[in-house]
């Protein structure tokens, strides 16, 4: 591990950092975390750093947004590894690495009921997921106040459920969507890719060229819900067990269409084996 990489874990710790940054004139930049680092997260960092003098990473698998059937115990866990890869960027300045305790202190009762672009989609199948990124969220942004902070676009939802909390909010941070990184097979690069075996795999690539072939046949104009339930059937040819969605929505809300009259966005999820993956692209 980097020894001399800056890492703190108290919220008291975070501020004294961010208001020395703010006494030095410096603008500053937050990329929330989950741990388990790729190059899809390192390209966050980086987009911080043209944004923001100074860059806080912030890593903490979020409890409350996991379900008690979901991957919360097991989700990878790598301090030292990330604070690793963090360094040699060179594109960040300090970690903020909270125990669940520190975010959830003893008798802990506040929650945020979101709407919106939080309805359907990851909703239907994850209730719980939105009140629990929203609460992490908020409270990522009230303890290190940047003027910026950056989320991937893998999460297509989320980043649209940020945004709509922090203007909801009055939250003075501007909120940037970063593209999708992918491997060279064209999967999405995702923390949760480790647990794919090398038949899943294969498998798990076929998402992104389902959703490209979904996205040619909505521009040669087959009808909405005809190509999402011919993605949805060509996930499940590729050998994806289940399918939890495959929708086209409006690029800015979220909401349904029926026609490709504005921006949109071409959404899926599906599982195979113990993995969910989440996938989209814009149409």
């Amino acid at each position: 591990m980097t020894e001399d990489f800056p890492i703190v874990s108290g919220v008291c710790e975070l501020r004294q950092s961010v208001a020395a940054f703010r006494k030095a004139g410096m603008r500053v930049g937050l990329v929330p975390t989950m741990g388990a680092l790729h190059d899809g997260h390192l390209s966050l960092l980086h987009e911080a750093k043209k944004r923001a003098d100074r860059v806080i990473v912030s890593i903490f698998v979020n409890p409350t947004q996991f379900a008690p059937n979901e991957d919360y115990d097991s989700y990878p866990r790598t301090l030292n590894a990330d604070a690793d890869k963090i360094a040699e960027t060179g594109a960040a300045d300090l970690i903020f690495a909270p125990s669940a305790r520190e975010m959830y202190p003893t008798n802990f009762a506040t929650g945020i009921l979101v709407g919106g672009p939080a309805r359907g989609l990851e909703s239907d199948h994850r209730p719980h997921f939105f009140a629990g990124v929203a609460v992490i969220v908020a409270k990522l942004l009230i303890a290190a106040t940047p003027d910026v902070a950056v989320f991937g676009e893998k999460d297509y939802q989320q980043l649209l459920v940020v945004r709509r909390l922090t203007a909801d909010l009055g939250l003075p941070v501007e909120i940037v969507g970063a593209p999708i990184l992918r491997d060279a097979d064209g999967l999405a690069m995702s923390s949760r890719n480790v647990y794919l075996s090398q038949a899943e795999h294969a498998v798990a690539v076929r998402m992104n060229a389902v959703l490209k072939q979904t996205g040619d046949s909505l521009r040669r104009g087959t009808a909405i819900v005809e190509a999402e339930a011919d993605g949805k059937r060509a996930l499940l040819d590729a050998g994806f067990q289940s399918v939890d969605y495959v929708a086209v929505r409006d690029a800015a809300t979220l909401g349904a269409l029926e026609t490709l009259d504005r921006p949109a966005r071409l959404l899926a999820a599906a599982k195979i084996g113990r993995t969910r993956l989440i996938d989209n692209m814009a149409v």
